[in-house]
């Protein structure tokens, strides 16, 4: 049925894959670290990149950063690589961007979620629940970044 469909040029989106690209976490200063009763200071930076991959498959990928720290010293580290391949075929190339940008990162959004939580469990932390992401929002803002703001390089 697949190929009937793109036989007739029929819009194509399928998930092929969810997996976790990359893990890590990092305790430094471990084991006295989980001797401090101060509560830690959470930065969560998030990342999205779409690359293809082979004809009408391209790989998403949300990445998270999750630093916590009690002043200084930093409690724990984690970083977490969710991705997925995705079929897309036969999609106007200005609906395209858009998709790989919102549409893919809110798919793989909730398994990174799980991830970056389980780990930071494992690691023998309190849970790190990451709060819903407007993806969409995100994407408005490059956008008008890039159309309107002069840019620089580093």
């Amino acid at each position: 049925m697949t190929e009937a469909a793109a036989e007739n040029n029929q819009p194509i989106f399928n998930l092929e894959k969810i997996y976790v690209k990359d893990l890590s976490l990092e305790i430094p200063h471990a084991p006295k670290i989980f001797l401090s009763r101060e509560n830690p200071q959470v930065d969560i930076q998030l990342h999205t990149q779409a690359g293809p991959i082979d004809e009408g498959l391209f790989e998403v990928l949300v990445k998270a950063t999750v630093t916590a720290k009690i002043g200084e010293k930093v409690m724990f580290l984690a970083e977490v690589e969710e991705a997925g391949i995705f079929q897309i075929r036969n999609i106007p190339s200005e609906e395209l961007e858009p998709i790989l940008a919102v549409m893919c990162p809110n798919i793989l959004f909730p398994y990174l979620r799980e991830v970056v939580s389980d780990v930071v469990v494992r690691g023998g932390f309190s849970p790190v629940l990451l709060s819903p992401v407007n993806f969409d929002a995100i994407y408005q803002q490059q956008k008008q970044a890039q159309s309107g703001a002069p840019t620089t390089t580093h």
